[in-house]
């Protein structure tokens, strides 16, 4: 670990916490600012309140360089449920099934899959943090307001089946900055004529930020050890090894 850790302002540097699913990644912050001493925090991207695993944290002055963190590639895996749609795509919202003419095969699925890797354009959730006339999506979502938001460019690197047995797929996926996993699900089940909606979505990696040796927020020690958190030099030459 670098000097910069525990300099005279406090905490600087980061640190990978496993987020815990029905917590916010805004919760997860809050309960690492209070165990760092409440230096100035950030995240390198949010995950839903339902999604697991990888957020990188900042810390103190670590926080000007989140941008950096932001725009490397994220992994992650996800469970997709192809009988039904749901207004949230995931668990959050009712269940609207949908029973399709045809179970699709593998093949069938793998070929529908092949339109979504590379550069293509993706429509975000309406239950999403983006903005619309100053407001978070979300929320006029969630005041029963309509919410279509305009599709933007999208890149996924990777994708794998991982298994697929009816009405569930399991896929991995290496993705740019701006991808929404619940957006594939319900995209793929409109391509396949069935529902689609995510049972479970899990990032395991942010750039080269891993699981391995992750965090949960709640098993922080209290005060936090200055010792658990990477510098900010050693961060940024993981980001250009």
């Amino acid at each position: 670990m670098s000097r910069s850790n525990n300099s005279q302002t406090g905490i600087n540097g980061f640190i990978v916490l496993d987020k815990p699913s029905n917590m916010s990644s805004m919760k997860a912050i809050a309960i690492l600012r209070r165990k760092a001493g409440r230096p100035k925090t950030g995240h390198a991207g949010t995950l839903d309140p339902l999604a697991t695993g990888v957020l990188v944290c900042a810390l103190g002055k670590a926080t000007k360089s989140i941008s950096r963190m932001m725009n490397t590639t994220k992994r992650y895996r996800t469970m997709i449920d192809l009988s039904s749609f749901t207004s949230t795509d995931d668990l959050e919202g009712e269940p609207e099934p949908v029973t399709p003419n045809e179970v699709p095969t593998r093949s069938r699925l793998e070929a529908a899959l092949e339109g979504f890797t590379g550069s293509f354009l993706q429509r975000p959730p309406a239950f999403s943090a983006m903005k619309v006339g100053g407001r978070r999506a979300y929320q006029l979502a969630r005041s029963g307001e309509e919410v279509v938001l305009e599709p933007r460019p999208v890149m996924v690197h990777e994708m794998t089946v991982l298994g697929y047995e009816w009405p569930v797929v399991e896929l991995e996926l290496l993705v740019d900055k701006g991808f929404y996993v619940r957006s594939l699900a319900r995209e793929l089940g409109m391509r396949l004529g069935t529902g689609g909606h995510c049972t479970s979505i899990r990032r395991t990696a942010v750039g080269p930020f891993t699981l391995d040796g992750a965090q949960d927020p709640d098993t922080l020690p209290d005060p936090l050890p200055p010792e658990m958190v990477l510098g900010i030099d050693d961060a940024i030459a993981l980001l250009d090894a």
